[in-house]
């Protein structure tokens, strides 16, 4: 059976180069593992790969969802596995690339069972939101499960509207699965990589980067999506630089603050992707260059070719 590759590494930091020299070295089909670039209509905003990219080698699960609706871990992972077994069937390398560690962590230690959740008591969570709004939503998640809610971060609403979800829905706490993981791809199915820089070398690439997503029409791009109305919950409408930039379209800020907003913003999430892979998977083979053919020499080394 063909290994999967899998390739994980903070925004920025050459994921797509990295998965391009691997796909064209191992005769592989890209597959992508990173939540935002799921989404359509942000092709830019979101980084996916350029059409000269996407010509080099074949590519899926990029800018194939539709923004309104709102995708799951479990959503992505059966996507995956078929994909994966599609292009071993084809005899060629399944190559996943992405900064979302959640997709990994599930292909690889296992992913909860948790029932599918409701339109009602989807649609509780969200009245529930605005009515009480942040700290009404975290004291009922800590009412449903302790465990989960001492987890979450005080601004992450989607994860603690899933803790309250899960509860209102099948009245066990979400941790009561999450005792019941399994792996979804056997240990010598895969081989994992994490792209590691040095971390002031990339928040200077970070920078650098959005100002070139605005020279090439990120602002435009943001407009389009705010003129489809979407809910500013769902996921879609929370990739990095999206809201700032919303922001500035609705006259409450400078262009020039929201640009600073969204590096920032893009900054602290790579140190958070960073510690998570450290943490997370530490024995995964490192690549430490930003530059694409230093990268590249490192693959080689890694992959033995």
């Amino acid at each position: 059976m063909t290994r999967c590759l899998l390739i994980a590494g903070p925004t920025a930091a050459g994921k797509t180069a990295l998965a391009l020299a691997a796909a064209e070295a191992l005769d592989g089909e890209i597959i992508n593992a990173d939540s935002m670039q799921i989404y359509a209509g942000l092709p830019l905003i979101t980084a996916q790969p350029s059409a000269a990219e996407f010509a080099r080698a074949p590519h899926h699960l990029f800018g194939s969802v539709d923004p309104s609706t709102r995708w799951s871990v479990g959503h992505w992972t059966e996507a995956a596995l078929a994909l994966i077994a599609e292009i071993r069937g084809r005899g060629r390398t399944p190559i996943l690339v992405g900064g979302t560690g959640l997709y990994f962590l599930a292909l690889t230690k296992g992913l909860a069972p948790v029932p599918d959740i409701d339109a009602d008591s989807r649609q509780q969570v969200v009245e529930l939101l605005a009515a009480t709004g942040p700290d009404g939503l975290r004291s009922e998640a800590v009412r449903l499960d302790p465990v989960a809610a001492a987890r979450v971060k005080p601004a992450d609403l989607q994860r603690l509207m899933r803790i309250v979800e899960v509860g209102y829905a099948t009245g066990e706490a979400l941790t009561s699965f999450q005792a019941e993981t399994r792996p979804m791809l056997d240990v010598d199915e895969w081989s994992g990589m994490v792209i590691e820089p040095e971390r002031q070398e990339l928040y200077d690439r970070i920078n650098r980067r959005f100002e070139l997503m605005l020279e090439a029409g990120a602002l435009d791009e943001v407009r389009a999506f705010a003129a489809l109305g979407l809910d500013p919950l769902l996921p879609a409408s929370k990739a990095l630089g999206v809201p700032p930039l919303m922001a500035h379209l609705r006259g409450e800020m400078t262009l020039a603050d929201a640009v600073l907003l969204a590096q920032r913003d893009s900054r602290r999430y790579a140190k958070r992707q960073m510690t998570w892979f450290r943490n997370q998977h530490p024995d995964w083979s490192r690549i430490h260059s930003l530059d694409a053919a230093g990268a590249g020499r490192e693959l080689g080394a890694i992959l033995g070719t």
